[in-house]
């Protein structure tokens, strides 16, 4: 706004320096042109204001480009401000991403160890002597976990010679635990290529088990020897108890589940084995109730006994006082005839006589 202002306020001041000089050469063509002379004045007048407003537009300008030169130098420091603000947040986010990526690469690289770890792992316990010892540890850890280890004995050897992995001790008899379970048929079912191939693995990984069932059944159910009639085989996947005893595929006969119960063997997996667990720990629990229940009551028996034997005493004593009691009171009965007695006796007695005072003055005069 100011600026074409000031262009106005030029031509103005312009137009009017023209007219004054075409005024100024007419009367001095026409020396007695008074009309004009007073129109160049007016026009002269008119220029003056004309000046004094375009100097007050100058200052006003000035002004306003001191106010605007200001406000935009404050801008200026502001945005330069918040710019150095953002950029310093974004070296810290940028850093901080940095940091993060530096410890994602860490664990990346902790992730491929571990995978490297568990292929080495996979491939040791290829075995099956140690895969076997694995499932054993496995059986044993959990045992202590759950079960109080009196009642737990790993390794438990029968008689004849027979070793069993585990047996739990209760007061009715031993609960043996087999853990040993033929795995390679049902990896080779995991890794065969085709349905007929997976077929062939399946029936024969039944096989296998109905013959680890047998060997459990007579190896490991001695009630001679104080075990119950069952025993426990502790499969150590459960995808694997899923496959037998849930999925049952390639049992064309009887399933995996019912041979074993016919033959007194439970199938456990580890979550079931830890629901089994817990229920014979409630029954250790109840056992232990009704123990100290029982040598509470044998606490009262002798207590009833001891409590005879003081309520006799007791009446004994008691009736020892009564006796003393009513001795006590004859002796104090007697006591008070004899007191009575010796009163009668002191009334009865003859009063002596009293001296005669006149024959005792007389015979003590010489």
């Amino acid at each position: 706004m100011v600026l074409p202002a000031l262009i106005v306020g030029i031509v103005m001041v312009a137009v009017g320096w023209w007219i004054r000089r075409s005024v100024l050469q007419a009367v001095r063509k026409e020396p007695d042109a008074q009309p004009l002379l007073l129109l160049q004045n007016q026009i002269h007048s008119g220029a003056a204001q004309t000046v004094q407003q375009v100097e007050a537009l100058q200052k006003n300008l000035r002004e306003e480009m001191r106010t605007l030169h200001e406000q935009v130098a404050r801008s200026m420091t502001e945005a330069n401000r918040t710019v150095g603000d953002r950029l310093d947040n974004a070296v810290k986010v940028i850093g901080d991403v940095r940091q993060r990526l530096g410890r994602m690469d860490e664990a990346s690289q902790r992730i491929f160890e571990v995978g490297r770890d568990i292929a080495e792992l996979q491939q040791t316990l290829q075995a099956p002597k140690l895969r076997g010892g694995l499932g054993e540890y496995m059986l044993t850890d959990l045992l202590a976990q759950v079960l109080p280890r009196r009642h737990v004995v790993t390794q438990y050897t029968f008689k004849g010679g027979e070793t069993v992995d585990a047996v739990i001790r209760l007061s009715l008899g031993m609960v043996a635990i087999d853990a040993k379970f033929p795995l390679e048929n049902f990896r080779r079912i995991m890794d065969a290529p085709g349905d007929t191939e997976r077929q062939a693995a399946g029936k024969q990984f039944v096989r296998d088990v109905k013959k680890h069932i047998d060997a459990i059944a007579g190896k490991y159910i001695r009630t001679d020897e104080g075990t119950f009639d069952f025993a426990m085989m502790y499969i150590p996947a459960e995808n694997v108890y899923y496959e037998m005893i849930i999925k049952n595929e390639w049992s064309d006969a009887q399933p995996l589940f019912q041979y074993a119960l016919s033959r007194r063997v439970i199938p456990v997996s580890p979550n079931s084995f830890y629901a089994y667990l817990q229920t014979i720990l409630l029954g250790l629990r109840g056992m232990r109730v009704e123990e100290s229940a029982r040598e509470i009551m044998d606490h009262l028996a002798r207590l009833r006994k001891d409590l005879d034997l003081f309520t006799d005493e007791f009446r004994v004593v008691g009736k020892h006082l009564d006796d003393a009691v009513k001795r006590y009171a004859d002796a104090e009965k007697r006591l008070g005839r004899v007191e009575s007695k010796v009163e009668l006796m002191g009334d009865a007695s003859p009063a002596l006589p009293a001296p005669d005072h006149e024959e005792t003055a007389g015979q003590t005069q010489p």
